[in-house]
């Protein structure tokens, strides 16, 4: 029995993979997920002034890590407390009243993971539209399994409401299975793609002034990249400023060195996340994490550079 269980987990990790793999291949889903990307600019977009804040809401830049996680977790769980109370209620010999205040119970239940479902798909939205390739279209698979359902949520509440027990336990069984499929698919995009993971990469951890380059060596608004102690970085000159940042992009690992500076912002050459020039701290999404920053001071004509501060939690997992 012991040899056998290592065996099934295999399987199962081999059909996983499978799985994802002849997803990816589905290019055929790439003209649905451009038309879907262009809709969700189009609404965004329409916010006008407000769209930087709304879409900062969304992402999770105030929270500090994606908000669609979360989000889900909750819908999850309070799905998964609407199954095991609808299995409590059938077990044979309760009492009528317990049977009525568990049912009651777990159509409360139902709602609050419906609302938390209703969050988690505008969210995941709109992380999920700067995705690219196979991550793009996994992706959108899980939101097509996860809308249905929520739909199946939705009516399985309705019938829950006209005294239709059985058909709303039946629906929220099948949902609660199609959203267990989904979350693999999710965590594929958090562990394989790291999407909603810090990318930023290795961090410089230096106690001392280091010297790097001289100043005339660093172009006038031209980002150029250095190796220091085994860390990438990348420096910006702005006059007699100079700027210390990471190598990449905390959000899908763009090239920092491809990036500029805007009115005291640092901009991420492929999604746009904007960074504060002096802290790296998120100014606009998509990224969450704040870029890496680090001291600089000018010494007769010599940058020097001091390591910045730890991450409490490790790493970027960029490389």
């Amino acid at each position: 029995m012991a040899g056998r269980s290592p065996r099934v987990q295999n399987r199962i990790h081999r059909l996983g993979m499978w799985v994802l793999s002849l997803l990816g291949r589905q290019e055929w889903l790439d003209r649905p997920s451009y038309r879907l990307e262009h809709v969700l600019a189009f609404m965004f977009n329409a916010l006008g002034g407000a769209r930087d804040r709304v879409t900062n809401v969304l992402h999770g830049v105030w929270l500090g890590h994606p908000l669609h996680p979360a989000l889900a977790s909750l819908a999850t769980g309070s799905i998964g407390t609407t199954v095991a109370l609808d299995v409590l209620s059938a077990l044979p010999g309760r009492p009528a009243a317990e049977v009525r205040d568990v049912s009651r119970f777990a159509r409360h239940a139902l709602a609050m993971g419906f609302a938390a479902n209703m969050g988690a798909a505008v969210t995941g939205a709109t992380d999920w539209q700067h995705t690219h390739e196979q991550a793009r279209r996994v992706g959108l698979v899980h939101g097509v399994l996860n809308t249905l359902a929520m739909v199946l949520y939705g009516w399985s509440w309705w019938a829950r409401r006209r005294g239709r027990h059985l058909r709303g336990i039946a629906a929220s069984a099948v949902g609660y299975g199609i959203t267990m499929a989904s979350s693999y698919l999710g965590g594929a995009l958090v562990f394989d793609a790291g999407l909603g993971m810090d990318q930023s990469g290795k961090r410089l951890q230096l106690p001392d002034w280091t010297p790097v380059l001289r100043l005339e060596e660093l172009a006038e608004g031209r980002p150029q990249r250095v190796q220091l102690n085994g860390a990438g970085l990348v420096l910006y000159r702005s006059g007699q400023q100079v700027t210390a940042v990471g190598e990449y992009c905390p959000h899908l690992a763009a090239p920092m060195a491809d990036g500029w500076i805007d009115r005291g912002r640092i901009v991420c050459p492929w999604h746009g996340s904007r960074f504060d020039v002096e802290s790296g701290e998120v100014l606009r999404g998509p990224a969450v994490a704040p870029l890496p920053c680090y001291q600089v001071r000018l010494v007769d004509g010599m940058v020097e550079l001091r390591g910045g501060k730890r991450n409490p939690v490790g790493q970027g997992v960029a490389q």
